[in-house]
């Protein structure tokens, strides 16, 4: 983003020259803690980057919507399935972004998308609807009960033989000034979203959870007896997750070791929180959308778009003269492929127990040609290389296994790779005038005419 400003702002020099987009196709480095999955997270990739500069938000929305589309027809082209979804602009900033994940077991990514409309988000961004109706009336007492050595919330659960969903747990967070503390109250079966927390008000960003030390000076216990029952009354900022705000009779920490409070009640025992919305989405939550219901499925992330706005062209002072012959701030679109990515991603989501299964759009070859007996038989290695010369003459991409290897290894290592078609040339389908040809997908070979294969391709590759 620098490198780049830093070159439009010398370059550019009057609203003439705008809207324009830079960008390249490069190797990048990255300083990966822990590089798997073979090319997935690696420390050396292949990245196409592109950033535009505009002098409007219309401006700027129009070209993020064209690269929006554009990027949807280069995913489809390439035979994926992929889902375009909101997301969290991260530490890079901006008003708005698009991830485009390819959907695979494998990947690193939980994604929420709506059984009946297009609404689709990274669950870091997708929204947790309040709950629908009125909390319950006090039914319980609050009373304090013995929990020894019971610290998880499945502990605790299984001890006082209660659900999990009806425990709060309070996870205390630093806040903004980074020596006192902020809790956050869960329901006991949910996860925190911890990018939605570190926006909240008087949250240090990057969320940072206190220390074990500091948990026990500000509350007086250790973390696994925390309670929100007078929180409030120490001074602590209490925020609950919008599912707790019709809890009745729940179960929570004591702040003290060793104890639990059962029969809590909102207003009763304690006043109620800023209610605000810091959970991961869960299956069959309600779309935010308010059309059906959520699912949620494992995506690899292989391109992400982002309006930047001002924030980089105004640190680094991007101008251009505007129409009336004012300096004016530029603003940013930002928009990136991993294109090495998008092979590995390719592959977890086209495979068998064979090997690849690439879509044709991604194949390194469309056919490959196995003879068998090639250097021993001139008939083979004739037919062969007339073959292999018609194809690519046809404007196919085609690779010839010339090895001396015998026919089931070959056909081995051609599933393992992945082409989608092979034609096989033997003596035996000679003598008939015939090639052998399989598709990658398909269960049986079959027989196809040496003299009509041109035409027998142009049909079935069509």
């Amino acid at each position: 983003e620098e490198i780049i400003t830093d070159y439009a702002r010398k370059e550019l020099k009057s609203y003439k020259e705008l809207p324009i987009n830079f960008y390249q196709i490069q190797t990048k480095f990255r300083d990966e803690v822990r590089p798997r999955f073979g090319v997935m997270r690696s420390r050396e990739f292949i990245m196409k980057d592109a950033y535009s500069f505009h002098l409007s938000q219309e401006s700027l929305q129009q070209t993020y919507d064209a690269m929006f589309q554009a990027y949807n027809r280069i995913f489809s082209r390439m035979g994926l399935e992929f889902r375009p979804v909101m997301a969290d602009t991260g530490s890079i900033g901006g008003s708005a972004s698009h991830e485009f994940h390819v959907l695979a077991e494998s990947g690193e990514d939980a994604i929420a998308f709506s059984t009946e409309s297009d609404y689709a988000a990274n669950v870091e961004l997708a929204e947790a609807l309040p709950p629908a109706g009125e909390r319950p009336a006090p039914a319980e007492e609050m009373q304090t009960v013995a929990t020894p050595d019971q610290h998880s919330i499945d502990e605790v659960a299984d001890y006082l033989e209660v659900d999990a969903d009806r425990l709060i747990k309070t996870l205390i967070v630093l806040a903004d000034d980074q020596q006192s503390v902020v809790a956050i109250l869960m329901r006991g079966n949910d996860a925190l979203n911890e990018i939605k927390a570190e926006k909240l008000a008087g949250v240090y960003s990057p969320l940072s959870y206190a220390t074990d030390e500091q948990i026990v000076e500000a509350l007086g216990c250790n973390a696994g007896s925390i309670g929100p029952v007078g929180l409030a009354e120490k001074g602590v900022k209490v925020y609950a997750d919008h599912a707790t705000r019709t809890m009745a009779d729940f179960v929570c920490g004591a702040n003290q070791d060793g104890q639990h409070l059962s029969g809590v009640n909102w207003e009763r025992d304690l006043p109620e929180a800023d209610f605000v919305d810091v959970r991961n989405v869960a299956e069959g939550d309600p779309s935010p959308d308010g059309k059906g219901t959520l699912s949620i499925l494992r995506g690899i992330e292989v391109g992400h778009i982002f309006q930047l706005g001002d924030k980089y062209a105004k640190a680094m002072d991007a101008k251009v003269l505007n129409e009336n012959g004012k300096t004016e701030i530029m603003i940013m679109g930002c928009y990136g492929i991993g294109v090495t990515r998008v092979v590995a991603a390719s592959i977890e989501q086209n495979h068998d127990d064979k090997g690849i299964i690439w879509p044709t759009a991604l194949a390194p070859f469309q056919i490959s040609i196995v003879p068998i007996n090639y250097h021993n038989s001139d008939q083979v290695k004739a037919a062969t290389d007339s073959l292999y010369e018609t194809l690519n003459e046809a404007g196919y991409d085609v690779l010839l296994d010339d090895r001396k290897m015998r026919p089931g290894a070959m056909f081995a290592d051609h599933e393992l790779i992945g082409i989608p078609h092979r034609l096989v040339v033997s003596e035996r389908g000679l003598k008939e005038g015939q090639l052998e040809f399989k598709s990658r997908t398909a269960e049986e070979a079959e027989n196809v005419e040496q003299s009509d294969i041109l035409d027998f391709l142009k049909n079935r590759l069509a």
